[in-house]
């Protein structure tokens, strides 16, 4: 499956790109599937999505839940919460 990624604010500064176009292996069909693929990356992918960290995730503009399925040609977007006052 082909998806979009895109990464916003405090997660694209630490990643260091803001977006990616990639082939998901087999069995990836979830965001939670996603986040922990990059993840595997290491280095800054793993701190900057790490399990436990305050983190955002939505696809296809849509605030979306770790179990979110996805289809091919989604966009699936990573980013912190937005605070407001």
């Amino acid at each position: 499956m082909q998806i979009e990624l895109r990464f916003f604010a405090s997660v694209r500064e630490q990643v260091g790109v803001a977006e990616q176009s990639v082939q998901l292996p087999a069995g990836i069909t979830t965001v939670g599937g996603v986040r922990q693929w990059l993840r595997e990356r290491g280095g800054a992918w793993e701190q900057a999505l790490a399990q436990g960290r305050a983190l955002r995730m939505a696809v296809d503009h849509a605030v979306a839940a770790e179990d979110t399925a996805l289809r091919d040609g989604c966009e699936v977007a990573f980013f912190p919460p937005v605070t407001g006052g």
